[in-house]
């Protein structure tokens, strides 16, 4: 018994100071004052997205189209859309509106939006947040010159984007847009390819994309707005077709309600 008693004292003694531990590293937790994994908050933030389309249970959908080089159609789409007086919303690029000021001002007084595809179609995530306001101010400008309207949309040149850039463009109080339809109208499809493309994938609240210079376009357009006309859509511009208020953007691009 004399021999055991010591032995037993330790383990009660380790048993005691093993508790206590326990105790000051729970108390510890809970006071914040240890980091345990399960005490951290790990979830990255919510990744910055525009808008690709937006939820809709009425037929709408817009239809766009990107002005960044050449001319030859404008007027032609103009002609065009004026035909079934449909108003569409043009993302043109800063010096593309210093070289054709007079389309610019074509096509605000034939009722179509103007919105900004930036100053000089560079890629928006190589550039800091003070160059992109700097950049998209910049367009802004040309445009107000020549239309009187301040662009309240912006579409990033290529379609390229990242979490700072989109940011910096909600941060000027403008909103961020790119589409679910390609049309793929620059990759010189035939007319037929351009409208199957485009009819195939329309569905409620769609953003179609399409090129002022495109080679087919003004060939394809005509069936693309009647096929959309029969089938019971309305064809607004971006603004009319986007929610104001409070919105959320699901992992898709699409836009929804609060």
């Amino acid at each position: 018994m004399l021999f055991k008693q010591p032995s037993m004292r330790v383990v009660l003694v380790k048993k005691r100071w093993w508790t206590a531990g326990c105790c000051l590293l729970l108390a510890a937790a809970i006071l914040g004052l240890v980091n345990y994994p399960a005490a951290v908050n790990t979830a990255a933030s919510p990744r910055q997205l525009p808008i690709y389309c937006v939820a809709r249970d009425q037929k709408m959908v817009s239809l766009s189209f990107d002005a960044a080089w050449g001319n030859e159609d404008t007027q032609q789409l103009i002609d065009i859309l004026a035909r079934y007086n449909v108003h569409a919303t043009f993302f043109v690029v800063g010096d593309w509106v210093e070289r054709y000021p007079e389309s610019v001002l074509a096509l605000h007084e034939a009722g179509h939006e103007i919105m900004n595809h930036s100053d000089s179609h560079a890629h928006l995530p190589q550039l800091s947040a003070q160059q992109i306001t700097d950049d998209l101010n910049a367009c802004n400008d040309k445009i107000a010159a020549v239309t009187g309207v301040r662009p309240t949309l912006m579409r990033p040149p290529y379609g390229d984007y990242d979490d700072n850039s989109i940011r910096a463009i909600r941060a000027m109080g403008m909103e961020p847009i790119q589409w679910d339809v390609d049309s793929l109208d620059w990759k010189d499809l035939s007319a037929a390819d351009i409208t199957k493309r485009v009819t195939s994938k329309v569905c409620p609240g769609s953003i179609v994309l399409f090129h002022n210079a495109a080679l087919h376009t003004p060939e394809a357009l005509p069936g693309i707005v009647e096929h959309l006309l029969q089938e019971g859509y309305s064809i607004v511009p971006i603004s009319q077709l986007i929610l104001t208020g409070d919105y959320t953007i699901d992992h898709t691009g699409r836009q929804c309600p609060a």
